[in-house]
């Protein structure tokens, strides 16, 4: 009910209004309309032509990853960079590098690595100098190539990869590992 300000009495007129209104409204929402559909130009009783939306029946999607797996290299491929680092992986799946023009850092659960701090080191990183240093660490979710057994290029290295471990040389010095599980090597 609505109050008149002045004398703080209802109006009749403007209840009367807001019942009308609430009747109106109120038959608007009935569920059902009496009429003929009409289409002026397509006869009677027809539907307008126009393309409708349907719904498709639901498809499997595809599975996810959270990486996108690079394919696999021929054989004396140059690994291409991604912001000046290569991510590789060795076909056994046992070790992860990443390379740049200045190192190569790999991670692997080696049988036999140094400890630090009390925890068997899991990485080695080496410089294009020849320095290797043992590491704690993890490369995180890179999006690795994994190597085929054969010989490839990457940023200045040299890679070559075979069943019994795969050996870096970098190729402005000279220096470089051969890696496995069971250790690492320098030359």
């Amino acid at each position: 009910m609505w109050t008149d300000n002045r004398t703080g009495a209802v109006s009749r007129a403007t209840a009367a209004g807001v019942a009308l209104a609430s009747a109106a409204l109120l038959a608007a929402c009935a569920t059902t309309i009496g009429g003929t559909p009409t289409c002026p130009g397509c006869g009677t009783n027809a539907e307008p032509s126009f393309p409708t939306p349907r719904s498709s029946a639901p498809t499997a999607a595809p599975p996810s990853t959270l990486e996108p797996q690079p394919t696999p290299p021929s054989p004396g491929t140059v690994l291409p960079a991604q912001n000046g680092y290569v991510f590789i992986e060795t076909k056994s799946g046992k070790t992860r590098c990443q390379l740049d023009e200045q190192e190569v850092g790999c991670e692997s659960s080696f049988v036999n690595a140094p400890e630090i701090d009390g925890t068997p080191a899991n990485g080695v990183r080496l410089s294009a100098d020849g320095d290797i240093s043992w590491v704690l660490g993890n490369l995180g979710a890179i999006p690795t190539v994994t190597l085929d057994y054969q010989t490839y290029s990457a940023v200045g290295w040299t890679i070559d990869a075979d069943q019994n471990g795969t050996r870096f040389t970098n190729d402005r010095t000279g220096h470089g590992m051969a890696i496995s599980v069971e250790g690492v090597e320098g030359f």
